[in-house]
């Protein structure tokens, strides 16, 4: 195990996930009533990025689904997330019964989405399943500090601001969301 293969999937890791790029998304989640708990969103992301490590080839073969596939759907999510930024329409929706918002979608399929997902199974082609694993659990302490100053970025940027980085990394997001699908169709 070296320090070199450990930051290089770190980084990897990082900019798939794309927490940066992702706050405004959360943030406009957020003004849409959705509650994001940042224990919650990190303890789910935990969970689907190590359950995927140890297990996800197994669990797309027993559903008889292929990595294609599985990212094919996640960016069509991906996609309408990017549409609903840049348009200011609202396609997502809670239940106003059910109390959410911390796994769907920003645990799945904003922080560990099909890109994260399909990455993961990718690195441990080439990287001891350890490495992966600490390169996880790198990005999810990244992840729960980001979610935590979502309230205090909001705060700190003006209204207009917002809407700016907003259709920005709507677009970013559309751009992404249409590499996945077009590298996977």
């Amino acid at each position: 195990m070296k320090m070199s293969e450990i930051m290089t999937v770190s980084f990897t890791l990082f900019a798939v996930i794309d927490m940066l790029g992702s706050i405004p998304v959360i943030i406009a989640l957020r003004s849409k009533s959705v509650q994001i708990n940042p224990i919650k969103v990190t303890l789910a992301s935990a969970v689907l990025m190590v359950g995927f490590l140890l297990a996800g080839e197994y669990f797309l073969q027993f559903l008889g689904l292929d990595k294609a596939s599985f990212a094919l759907a996640g960016s069509v999510v991906m996609f309408i997330l990017g549409l609903e930024m840049v348009l200011g329409i609202d396609i997502f929706r809670s239940d106003p019964d059910v109390p959410g918002g911390s796994v769907v979608p920003v645990a799945f399929p904003i922080i560990a989405g099909s890109g994260t997902l399909t990455t993961i199974l990718s690195l441990k082609a080439v990287y001891n399943e350890w490495v992966i694993g600490i390169g996880i659990a790198a990005n999810l302490l990244f992840i729960y500090v980001a979610l935590r100053s979502t309230g205090w970025l909001e705060k700190k940027i003006s209204k207009a601001g917002l809407l700016t980085i907003r259709k920005f990394f709507g677009v970013i997001l559309l751009a992404i969301a249409v590499k996945i699908f077009r590298g996977n169709i």
